[in-house]
């Protein structure tokens, strides 16, 4: 049987975008990359799953709980929701992640059934947008890698919180020595499409 691409999406939630509780600067630049991506995997018939952050008001994360951030993404709050500007498809997947007080995951394959439908809906490779690159991007990342899938990363469609300085560079490289591609939107779509030029090829997933 044929091996097919999914998009995965990450936790493109209204806290992470300006104006929210823990806003990645420039969050909102995501949309229209991941929303052309959109559009693309659903003409071609190909899996789009969206994943977020749904925590208990106690989460251990929280800097009240003893964690480094702010309260964010509260399972059922506005700031939880997918930001407005996202195309999202009628019948794609949302998987949630972190909902239980002590368990904290940035990746999201991390206690979830992400790998298991992929698999079932025969998915061997991942194109992966969303925020933030130095977190919840690079762990889900690096675990699709982990399980085998192959992966690439669309550099105009993340955006890093950068902490520390240059975090999200280090985060790109990270992802890049671990097996990932990492490349433009055009790129990715041109492969997606099925129309990279000879070139481009060997860089297609």
């Amino acid at each position: 049987m044929k091996k097919k691409k999914a998009l995965i999406l990450v936790d493109i939630q209204n806290d992470f975008c300006p104006g929210g509780a823990l806003a990645v600067s420039g969050g909102d630049a995501v949309l229209e990359p991941s929303n052309r991506l959109i559009e693309r995997f659903l003409d071609d018939g190909m899996p789009v799953f969206l994943t977020r952050d749904w925590h208990p008001a106690d989460h251990c994360s929280f800097k009240e709980q003893g964690g480094i951030w702010p309260p964010h993404c509260v399972a059922g709050t506005g700031g939880a929701e997918f930001h407005p500007g996202l195309n999202i498809p009628p019948g794609a997947a949302v998987i949630s992640k972190a909902m239980e007080r002590e368990t904290e995951s940035y990746s999201g394959f991390g206690g979830t059934d992400l790998a298991q439908r992929l698999r079932k809906q025969d998915v061997d490779s991942v194109v992966v947008t969303g925020l933030a690159t130095d977190y919840c991007v690079k762990n889900t990342v690096l675990d699709a890698l982990r399980e085998g899938f192959r992966v690439t990363v669309v550099r105009e469609a993340v955006r890093a919180v950068d902490v520390n300085p240059g975090d999200g560079a280090r985060a790109v490289g990270e992802m890049e020595r671990a097996g990932a591609v990492v490349a433009g939107i055009e790129e990715t779509l041109s492969c997606v499409e099925g129309s990279a030029a000879d070139g481009q090829k060997a860089r297609c997933l």
